[in-house]
């Protein structure tokens, strides 16, 4: 397994990318659970049904905590190099610039055709509409419940506790406040949150389609899945996630949760594949995991960069190598909710970050 270090920097939307030790993991499974990888999926399975049919704060808290023992145990355990499915390439729709997939005839082939010939896939309708509202005041829910913490009050059980993880990963004492300066909150840290969260992807069978995308059981990061509310002052900065992530086996699900694009911050795309880094630090990008203007529109060659305008469900789906940036303009009169949750096999999994079976 491939270990990554990062430098001292800040990945946009206020993502920590910070320059810290290399996780080494233990040889065998020593946590708590008293059983194998098999019972405690089981029994991770039977509080996610419990929980669904009678929602509970100290539930959801052992659920989250045994999602992330497992994905421990999977970082332990996995020793094979998966493949990606075939590329549906037949199946793919054209487009002028970027065809749009509605959910329902979504499959890992097409995924994978989209990703190797547009960069990304971009699908209608991921989860219901009116979930996806529902979640987003959650969010501001937590958010609130977050600021009460930092007055000194207690926040109602639930939407604000900070994860703990087991050793030897930890959230950075920096990363919080790197991500809450970019308009977020990490899912782990609110248990009510993260339980809804995963139960939407279950709505729209995500396990199984990402677990045949990547090959693999699909992991979940304790650092990079975030809740967000972006505010139209929040800057964007083109980037592609593989600059900081190194080499790893990851898809990256942007889930928005309120019409965004044009009356809130969305995302400004360079539609194509992209093998190679392009280069940082030129032009006006200052930072060392920025792209330039420039830069990016060189990239997209004769592609236009483009802004889609997403409805609350709408998703998009790409991986590390892909150039985007968060669109933004003083103007819009609302802020954009969503969830970026990127998926990593254990098999490729960045360890300075903490695992979370999905």
């Amino acid at each position: 397994m491939r270990l990554f270090r990062r430098n001292k920097e800040q990945d946009e939307g206020g993502a920590a990318v910070l320059d810290r030790p290399q996780v080494k993991l233990p040889d065998k499974v020593d946590d708590d659970f008293n059983g194998t990888t098999d019972e405690l999926f089981t029994e991770i399975e039977r509080l996610t049904l419990e929980n669904r049919a009678n929602p509970d704060r100290q539930r959801e808290r052992e659920i989250l905590r045994l999602r992330h023992l497992a994905g421990v145990r999977l970082l332990i355990e996995t020793k094979d190099t998966p493949e990606h499915p075939e590329p549906d390439f037949q199946n793919l729709p054209d487009a002028e610039v970027l065809p749009e997939i509605p959910a329902e005839e979504l499959t890992p082939g097409i995924l994978r055709a989209g990703i190797l010939r547009d960069g990304c896939v971009l699908v209608r309708g991921l989860i219901d509409r009116q979930a996806a509202l529902d979640f987003a005041a959650q969010i501001d829910r937590a958010y609130a419940e977050r600021d009460k913490m930092a007055e000194g009050q207690s926040p109602a059980p639930g939407y604000y506790e900070e994860f703990e993880a087991r050793e030897p990963f930890d959230i950075h004492v920096g990363a919080r406040s790197w991500v809450q300066a970019g308009g977020g909150l990490l899912a782990p840290d609110s248990p009510l949150l993260a339980t809804e969260m995963l139960d939407l992807f279950a709505s729209a069978d995500l396990q199984r389609l990402v677990g045949d995308y990547l090959g693999e059981y699909p992991l979940l990061s304790l650092q990079k899945t975030t809740l967000r509310k972006a505010t139209p002052d929040v800057p964007g900065a083109w980037h592609q996630d593989g600059k900081f992530m190194g080499e790893v086996r990851a898809l990256n699900l942007w889930l928005s949760l309120s019409r965004c694009g044009d009356e809130a911050p969305g995302l400004d795309l360079v539609p194509r594949r992209l093998d190679h880094l392009v280069a940082t630090e030129t032009d006006d990008a200052v930072l060392a995991y920025q792209v330039s203007t420039a830069q990016a529109q060189q990239a997209a060659g004769d592609k236009p960069i483009i802004r889609p305008v997403f409805e609350p469900g709408d998703a998009l789906f790409f991986d590390e190598m892909f150039l985007h940036q968060t669109a933004s303009d003083p103007s819009m009169p609302n802020p954009r909710y969503a969830v970026e949750s990127w998926f990593f096999g254990a098999s490729a999994f960045p360890t300075e970050y903490g695992p979370i079976a999905a």
